[in-house]
């Protein structure tokens, strides 16, 4: 299996957090405002995926992820493609893993999520960067949101999407489509929260839940928002993680 080479940087000091992504954005992008909140406390790591489209593997973006943590322990936190990459990380790597966040992740693909991988693969293959925005913000946000937006509001929306379309998002948006993590939830035996978003128009919500039943003892927190709640709810996104940061001591 061939090595993986990550964009990595590291911000605060103190126990450890590893930040995984999801596809078609890297780590500021997914994750912004909760960075310099956990810095606060934490030493963080975040990397970003290979950017081209070369295929890439579960295991071997697992691997790379945990060896380009900062400190020895350290607390996953995933969202989206990066779930499965977290999951992945603390089977293949437990005494490295001391606790997991899982946003709007699932216990494996759905056929919601395969259609809308499969209309990415089109658009990007056709570089029809402005067709892929307009699809994301009408899938990964909740309605009520996307209908809040003023005319002009949606169309810097649209044109700040297309523009950070980062390279390998089609490699990444493939892993989505094609990784299946079920084996590996009963054997997880750390503090883990699972976080819903519970008008998640990409992933079903009930693969959330399905997510959180299959992880023994995990806790289960749900936001009212899309996909992309740490866009439309930040401060939710942010109370459920440092909450459960702060009563497990990690």
């Amino acid at each position: 299996m061939e090595n993986i080479s990550l964009t990595t940087k590291v911000v605060g000091s103190g126990p450890g957090i590893v930040l995984a992504h999801g596809a078609g954005g890297g780590i500021e992008a997914n994750f912004g405002s909760l960075i310099p909140l956990l810095a606060e406390g934490h030493t963080v790591t975040g990397s970003d995926y290979p950017a081209d489209d070369t295929p890439l593997e579960l295991d071997a973006l697992a691997d790379a992820l945990v060896a380009a943590a900062a400190t020895e322990r350290f607390t996953l936190i995933g969202y989206s493609l990066g779930t499965a990459v977290a999951v992945r990380a603390a089977a293949r790597h437990p005494e490295r893993v001391a606790g997991l966040v899982l946003a709007a992740g699932l216990v494996r693909p759905d056929n919601r999520l395969r259609l809308a991988l499969d209309l990415w693969a089109a658009l990007l293959a056709a570089g029809d960067r402005d067709a892929f925005a307009r699809f994301t913000l009408g899938t990964a946000f909740s309605p009520a949101y996307t209908n809040a937006l003023p005319a002009p509001a949606f169309a810097a929306t649209v044109a700040e999407i297309a523009a950070s379309v980062p390279g390998g998002a089609a490699a990444q948006a493939a892993l989505v489509g094609r990784v299946d993590t079920g084996a590996d939830l009963a054997g997880l035996a750390v503090p883990t929260l699972v976080v819903e978003a519970s008008e998640d128009l990409l992933v079903d919500p009930a693969n959330h839940r399905a997510l959180a039943e299959a992880i023994p003892g995990a806790e289960h927190v749900r936001i009212e928002a899309g996909h992309v709640f740490m866009a439309e709810r930040p401060e939710d996104w942010h109370r459920a993680v440092l909450d459960f940061l702060d009563r497990h001591g990690l």
